[in-house]
């Protein structure tokens, strides 16, 4: 192992370096509120469109394991999956309420059910903060652009 191999490697644990972020309460919070807001809803939605019961139970659980991760361990990939998952809870959100998904076509429209407004406003709160502690993380680390190296 060269030196600025084993030098890449210190401090770093089984998931990256931590991240020690003033505000990772902040995500963690919202991905315990998001993953809680879908609890409720997964029987219904079962019964109704098995698919989304489904997709709500990993929401939720994946949202209460990112915030135990991001709260014991707080180590950037967890920062950029609470990122995309949150992200893409937002857009099957939108998706919903606009073009509508299989099977659940009465969601178009209802824009304010308040289970669906508190988990939007957790979601883009995880994906947001998570976001900016990551580029933060990022620029502390030195990573501050992609570049393509010249042989």
């Amino acid at each position: 192992m060269t030196t600025n191999h084993r030098s890449t490697m210190t401090g770093r644990g089984l998931l990256g370096r931590p991240v020690k972020h003033s505000l990772r309460a902040l995500p963690v919070a919202a991905l315990v509120v998001a993953g809680a807001a879908h609890i409720p809803v997964i029987p219904a939605h079962l019964h109704e469109a098995p698919y989304i019961g489904i997709l709500f139970m990993v929401l939720a659980a994946a949202s209460f394991v990112l915030a135990a991760v991001l709260a014991l361990g707080d180590v950037s990939v967890a920062y950029v999956t609470t990122a995309v998952v949150m992200g893409l809870a937002l857009l099957a959100y939108v998706i919903s309420r606009t073009i509508g998904l299989p099977e659940i076509g009465d969601d178009i429209g209802n824009w304010l059910e308040p289970l669906g407004v508190v988990s939007v406003i957790a979601e883009a709160t995880a994906c947001l903060s998570a976001v900016a502690i990551a580029v933060k993380a990022g620029h502390q680390a030195g990573i501050h652009s992609l570049s393509l190296r010249q042989p």
